[in-house]
């Protein structure tokens, strides 16, 4: 089969996959009398997924970055973590259909069934650990970092009102319970086959922030009439804090490149034929390459018109004053793009419970059961109280541990360098050992062996730095 049939029903009533928690935005996730989803992305709702999903507050934090590594190191890094993120969601993509002895090429609807599936239910089981913590503290440093933006603005307004002078210091609690208060409601919209909308719109935002922050650098470089930076990066006073930073800027740029655990979620919105690994290559290759001119921009013209006194969070470090109106919009784009990267990246968490709650109570009026509302001038609003009262703790849970810890370049190092590896290197290799069936020690398993070896020294060294900084953030 090709085109996405009778497989679904036939794959999901396997035991196996029904009792094991995998996250899953498809059809099997309706109840049971609601119609087969209709799968309608293309390319370019796929790019606008993979956009909202990959520019995010990463792309802030880029220029300390490369502050911190320098003009050689800094953009080598960060084509280095596109090339893996590449050859990720190559490997990846092919992982959407699995051939099935019995019906044929069947579909694995996310990330954690294709491990599953490809390399058994105890590595699935880990896999899904490591997935939902990625995605929780994803959830976690978009809240963080809605929440710097918000502030931002406030910042900006009294600095253009007060002066430059001025004690414009503001919190972050009230920002942050803002931030979780949307996402209440917003977590409501049942799955990714009813967020194409908000993701268009995240991924305009995320452009616009981006080529404002790109146009601002730029400006102050031609300003100046001077490039900032060295060869080096920021001299510090010991080695080891040297050491510190640039194993934190390296987990920054890991956490600003993956999305290899919703990958296939978004995959599985597309529409065939064409066959989905090949519009989502193709998808893939595009996003790819227009968040890494960005990111080289951005980082670049970040670092040379501040040099070494890059701020952590380009458009609220405080490197840019004015013209504050320009600050402000910038900011509410950031903070309207991470509404729907939060939403992106908390569906499959969404999705993975309340799957398995149905498994586990088919006859639960509260976890099956819909509520159909209608307000004037609304669309009809499907209320379900198991999503309405999950969600909402989810939410809070976030809510609260980013009031806890609300370091915006420490809490993206920790994730990405914690993530990275295994969910962009690990998984993906070990599937593709499995479905090309490549021996041991035959020349492309020893190249590949000792790839992922050298992507877990990297990453395990960005870790360490992370932690510690968080570590002398919190006590600081």
């Amino acid at each position: 089969m090709t085109g996405g049939g009778d497989d679904d029903n036939q794959r999901s009533s396997t035991p196996l996959l029904q009792s094991t928690v995998v996250a899953s935005s498809s059809d099997e996730s309706l109840p049971l009398d609601h119609p087969p989803l209709k799968r309608t992305g293309n390319i370019r709702t796929a790019v606008a997924h993979i956009i909202t999903g990959v520019i995010g507050s990463g792309v802030l934090s880029l220029a300390w970055s490369m502050a911190q590594l320098g003009w050689i190191a800094g953009p080598l890094s960060m084509l280095f973590f596109a090339f893996i993120t590449l050859l990720s969601t190559f490997l990846l993509s092919n992982c959407y259909r699995s051939p099935d002895p019995e019906y044929g090429p069947a579909r694995n609807r996310s990330y954690l069934e294709a491990v599953q599936v490809n390399l058994g239910e105890r590595r699935g089981w880990l896999c899904g650990l490591v997935a939902h913590i990625s995605l929780y503290g994803i959830a976690i440093a978009y809240t963080i970092t809605s929440a710097i933006s918000m502030r931002a603005i406030q910042k900006s307004n009294c600095y253009h009102e007060y002066g430059h002078e001025a004690a414009c210091d503001f919190g972050d609690t009230y920002y942050i319970l803002i931030f979780g208060a949307l996402q209440i409601v917003m977590s409501q919209i049942p799955n990714f086959h009813n967020m194409e909308w908000l993701s268009v719109i995240a991924a305009i935002m995320s452009f616009t922030y981006s080529f404002i922050g790109l146009g601002l650098g730029f400006a102050k470089v031609l300003g100046d009439g001077i490039v900032k930076g060295s060869i080096a990066g920021i001299s510090t006073s010991t080695a080891s804090q040297k050491m510190w930073l640039v194993s934190q800027a390296i987990g920054d740029i890991a956490f600003a490149y993956p999305y290899s655990v919703i990958l296939i979620e978004i995959q599985d919105t597309l529409a065939s034929p064409p066959p989905e690994n090949q519009t989502m290559k193709k998808a893939s290759t595009i996003a790819i390459s227009i968040t890494t001119f960005f990111y080289l921009c951005c980082g670049g013209f970040g670092y040379a018109a501040f040099g070494d006194s890059t701020p952590g969070n380009l458009l609220t470090g405080f490197g840019f004053y004015e013209p504050y109106w320009l600050i402000d919009f910038a900011n509410a784009c950031i903070v309207l793009h991470l509404v729907g990267g939060y939403q992106v990246y908390s569906q499959p968490i969404f999705a993975v419970v309340e799957k398995w709650l149905a498994w586990k109570y088919p006859n639960s009026g509260f976890v099956n059961h819909e509520y159909t509302l209608k307000f004037p001038l609304l669309p009809i609003l499907r209320l379900n109280l198991l999503r309405l009262c999950f969600r909402t703790t989810y939410v809070v849970s976030t809510t609260v541990i980013a009031m806890i810890f609300p370091y915006f370049n420490q809490v993206l190092g920790v994730i990405g360098a914690m993530t990275f590896w295994p969910l962009s290197i690990y998984f993906p290799v070990e599937m593709y050992f499995v479905q090309r069936k490549i021996g041991a020690w035959t020349t492309t398993w020893v190249l590949l062996r000792i790839f992922s070896i050298f992507c877990f020294l990297v990453t395990t060294f960005a870790l360490i730095g992370s932690i510690e900084g968080l570590i002398a953030a919190k006590l600081s």
